[in-house]
């Protein structure tokens, strides 16, 4: 198996066995839970619990509508029933018709069973541990077809959100590469803005010194430009492990988001604004991924 599995697919399977072809159709999108929709000729829906629990073998969450239908030969499924008392009154009806219009042919059998509803098809009820065995290996070969499908998908995206994660990594590093320099030219005009507005007042340069740093250490974006590359790591460990995580980098998208946005107003530099929108863009685009990952 291959992860990240996607959880948008399509599967089909086919099982032949007395003359009938059971097929089963596998339809996925992305869903918070696991949420099983299942199509099944009505006398056969006892065999539901055992399809849910086989697709639940395949997905841990996705939106699954599974269609199971039947073809061929049905002549074991139907019984011929006779409705006695409706031939009974059409019996009647012949008769009465052939005395009052002196007719000379008598009613015959031929057309009692002409008439709609005196012998009818019902569906006898089958034996489905007998039937699971075929629908079970349809079942089978539309999951088998799904996981392909998924797991083609998946590695598409795994390969796009590890393009994304590499240019939000470039980004951060150009960030991080300017805060020194920032920090500088920011202490430099808080020195001169203090010193023009204090112009004349006498004040000790060491506690002046003390209160710039002050003000310039509000703009220090070392917290989270680390938690950023803590998020970055663990993502990529998301991507590689071998179990569901989805849900996880969804998560893990919100808390990249919330950095950034502590990051953008920390800094007041118009070049780390537009920076911090590429990343906010990044972000949107490998959270939409994210979004269709088991």
């Amino acid at each position: 198996m291959k992860r990240p599995l996607s959880m948008t697919a399509f599967g089909r399977g086919e099982a032949t066995a007395d003359n009938r072809t059971w097929t089963a159709e596998i339809r996925s999108v992305n869903h918070r839970f696991f949420d099983p929709k299942i199509r099944i000729p009505n006398k056969y829906a006892g065999l539901e619990e055992r399809i849910k629990k086989e697709v639940m073998n395949f997905y841990s969450r996705a939106h699954v509508d599974i269609t199971i239908g039947v073809s061929g030969d049905q002549s074991e499924a139907l019984k011929l029933q006779v409705n006695l008392p409706l031939a009974k009154q059409f019996l009647h009806c012949l008769q009465e018709l052939k005395a009052n219009l002196s007719l000379a042919e008598n009613p015959n059998l031929s057309m009692i069973a002409s008439y709609r509803d005196v012998i009818s098809t019902i569906d006898q009820e089958e034996n489905l541990d007998e039937l699971w065995p075929t629908v079970q290996q349809a079942l089978a070969g539309a999951l088998t077809s799904s996981r392909e499908m998924r797991e083609k998908e998946g590695t598409h995206l795994k390969n796009d959100l590890l393009a994304r994660l590499d240019a939000f990594d470039k980004t951060l590093r150009q960030i991080e590469g300017s805060i020194p320099e920032i920090l500088k030219t920011k202490e430099a005009t808080l020195k001169e803005r203090l010193n023009n507005l204090l112009s004349g007042i006498e004040l000790d340069p060491t506690r002046l010194a003390q209160e710039v740093a002050i003000i310039a250490d509000k703009a220090d974006v070392t917290e989270e430009i680390v938690r950023l590359n803590s998020h970055i790591k663990q993502f990529n460990n998301f991507l590689e492990i071998d179990e569901p995580t989805g849900r996880r980098m969804d998560f893990m998208m919100q808390e990249f988001l919330r950095e950034v946005n502590t990051l953008a107003s920390k800094i007041s530099s118009a070049e780390v604004a537009h920076q911090t929108v590429d990343l906010k863009n990044e972000i949107e685009k490998m959270r939409e991924q994210v979004q269709n990952l088991e």
